[in-house]
């Protein structure tokens, strides 16, 4: 089957090379407006240029488009530019990248600008999330990262999760030979001074070694690791959207701020490679 793009270029184009059905796992080309194997399964691509590739329902946690709003304000307010600029670093030379969770496509979108691999993919399991990674012209689609990736085996230099769920076997799955990993994860101290004030979800302390075990278990190693630590001062209307973007957001109502607070940026930036 052809693999080459229609005559009208499109942004899905720069992920061809990486698709795979999720019905069967062969390889999927463009025709016109539609993603189709050679067994005949066939996917239309939407008005805004994503594409549908979840095979069965959206899961009751999908991000909804007012979360994905509350992400896309905060996040263009730069406060987590040092930890975008840091994933940006981890994804140094590689020339095939796929971010599982990719929101918006913030962090993404930062890697194909400075680095501008020649394929790309923005996945995530919300229809409103990948509206929006699509309109900053990523390659995108829906797909559930726990059902499986729709990505060909051993076909990515690096996939990105930043803050969001993890699948490590897919993750090795579609790695390429030296390919790596790259997560984003919380700290105990991670926005402790607002999660304390709003009663937010807590973090684990030992949830970088649970991380690390599970990466373990399918052959991964972290050959990276970075922590960044800096200040904010967060606004009552930026917590507020802070609150909303995230899986606090399905956890009942929160208190709100009324006066500005200065929190504590800690994540940690891991690497993971094959044995």
């Amino acid at each position: 089957m052809s693999r080459s793009p229609a005559p009208d270029a499109a942004p899905i184009d720069a992920a061809l090379d990486l698709l795979a059905c999720p019905v069967c796992g062969l390889p999927l080309g463009r025709h016109d407006r539609t993603l189709r194997c050679a067994s005949g399964h066939s996917h239309d691509l939407a008005r805004q240029g994503y594409v549908n590739l979840l095979h069965g329902a959206a899961p009751a946690n999908a991000d909804t488009t007012e979360m994905v709003a509350a992400r896309q304000r905060f996040l263009d307010t730069g406060a987590y530019q040092p930890i975008r600029d840091a994933v940006v670093g981890a994804c140094c030379a590689a020339t095939r990248v796929a971010e599982v969770g990719a929101g918006t496509g913030y962090y993404l979108s930062a890697v194909v600008a400075e680095q501008r691999p020649p394929a790309h993919l923005a996945l995530d399991v919300s229809v409103a999330a990948v509206r929006r990674s699509s309109r900053l012209g990523l390659a995108s689609a829906v797909a559930d990262t726990w059902a499986g990736l729709p990505v060909l085996s051993g076909r990515l230099d690096r996939v990105l999760c930043i803050f969001a769920p993890r699948n490590p076997a897919e993750f090795a799955r579609v790695l390429s030979q030296g390919g790596r990993v790259v997560v984003v994860t919380p700290r105990p101290g991670h926005l402790a001074e607002l999660r304390a004030r709003l009663h937010l979800l807590d973090v684990p302390p030992d949830k970088l070694a649970r991380l690390d075990a599970s990466f373990a278990d399918v052959g991964l190693v972290p050959v990276g690791r970075t922590e960044i630590d800096f200040g904010l001062e967060m606004s009552p209307p930026t917590a507020a959207d802070l609150v909303a973007m995230g899986p606090n957001a399905f956890h009942g109502e929160h208190a709100v701020l009324d006066e500005a607070v200065a929190v504590q940026v800690s994540v940690t930036v891991s690497s993971y490679q094959h044995l």
